[in-house]
């Protein structure tokens, strides 16, 4: 295979650790060979890919020699400590957790928006926040088009971004719920079962979650806008899979709803679905397992001078993770 490159996955067995396996098969990802990494607890399990059976090794120090690009799909505290290590091996890190994302030192890519960042790495390249992701693939050719000065989020999240535990959690409780017998909940603070959730991440001094900062913060960095104003609430829904957001967006110039369509449906990796009146909108159900940003309810806000407001739901684990972070490592490779 042409160009082909060795491939390391750490987080291999995890939700987004499969999805990055799938998503390099489905895009002909050149790889020449497929090293599958996680904790001590997994080593020996088998993975497919390309049909083959793969076993998953314990992560190591040697175990990045000869990697050419490296897939992180596990948590802070194991990039933190392993990304160093495996940049130092001479490996191109790509990092799905937040331990980079706000390094000076790292850049933080979304393909669509700021590909050339990608080649300012020194070892390690960040993938943005799920949520973040599909919301700037939504604005960003609003904003080449208008300027986006302010945008206000409230984002339905859901339970697959928290992992495997948290969809058995929904699974779980659900029928218990339904079933009339006590809901264990685990994972959550509360019952994400039948429930809503405004709480994803630490809460700071004046309550604002984690996730929230990290929609403010992420946005300008990528974007390069270190003016914007962002605000917004962060929403844990009882959904398995795909996120959505409710967008107010504020340009500098004016920018009509006929317009905005014309611009997105244009742009790369956006649908729109945008007939309200047949009931027509995005909804998680059709987004599932789609590489697809999808947006619509696209109108005028009623509230702000030269506003936008619209509807944005995408795969938390493949545009919001997986197929984001292949798109990086399709970038190094072209």
């Amino acid at each position: 295979m042409k160009n082909a490159k060795r491939v390391a996955v750490l987080g291999a067995t995890g939700l987004v650790g499969r999805e990055m396996l799938k998503t390099l098969e489905q895009r002909d990802f050149p790889v020449s060979e497929i090293v599958l990494l996680a904790s001590p607890r997994s080593e020996g399990k088998i993975v497919k890919f390309r049909g083959e059976d793969v076993k998953v090794s314990a992560v190591n120090e040697s175990s990045f020699n000869n990697v050419d690009i490296a897939l992180f799909s596990a948590g802070s505290k194991t990039s933190m400590m392993w990304a160093p290590v495996a940049a130092q091996a001479g490996a191109v890190v790509i990092d799905n957790s937040s331990a980079w994302r706000m390094d000076n030192e790292v850049p933080l890519v979304v393909p669509e928006i700021n590909p050339d960042d990608a080649f300012k790495n020194k070892g390690i390249i960040a993938n943005p926040n799920c949520a973040t992701i599909q919301a700037l693939v939504a604005l960003w050719p609003l904003h080449k088009a208008a300027g986006l000065v302010y945008m206000n989020i409230s984002t339905y999240q859901s339970v697959s971004g928290t992992g495997i535990a948290a969809i058995d959690a929904l699974s779980s409780g659900s029928r218990a719920v339904l079933d009339g017998s006590e809901v264990k909940d685990e994972v959550y603070p509360h019952r994400i079962a039948f429930n809503l959730l405004p709480h994803i991440g630490a809460f700071d001094e004046n309550g604002i979650s984690e996730e929230e900062w990290k929609m403010v913060n992420e946005s300008r960095k990528i974007m390069h806008l270190p003016n914007l104003r962002v605000s917004g609430i962060t929403v844990r829904v009882p959904v398995f899979r795909c996120h959505g957001e409710s967008i107010t967006a504020q340009f500098d110039g004016s920018i009509s709803p006929e317009r905005a369509r014309e611009i997105l449906s244009a742009a790369n990796g956006v649908v729109v679905c945008d007939d309200p009146s047949g009931s027509a909108y995005p909804m998680p159900i059709d987004a599932s397992g789609k590489d697809a940003v999808y947006v619509g309810r696209i109108r005028m806000d009623t509230g702000l001078d030269n506003a936008l407001a619209m509807w944005v739901v995408s795969d938390n684990l493949r545009k919001g993770a997986a197929l984001n972070a292949v798109q990086i490592a399709e970038l190094l490779i072209r």
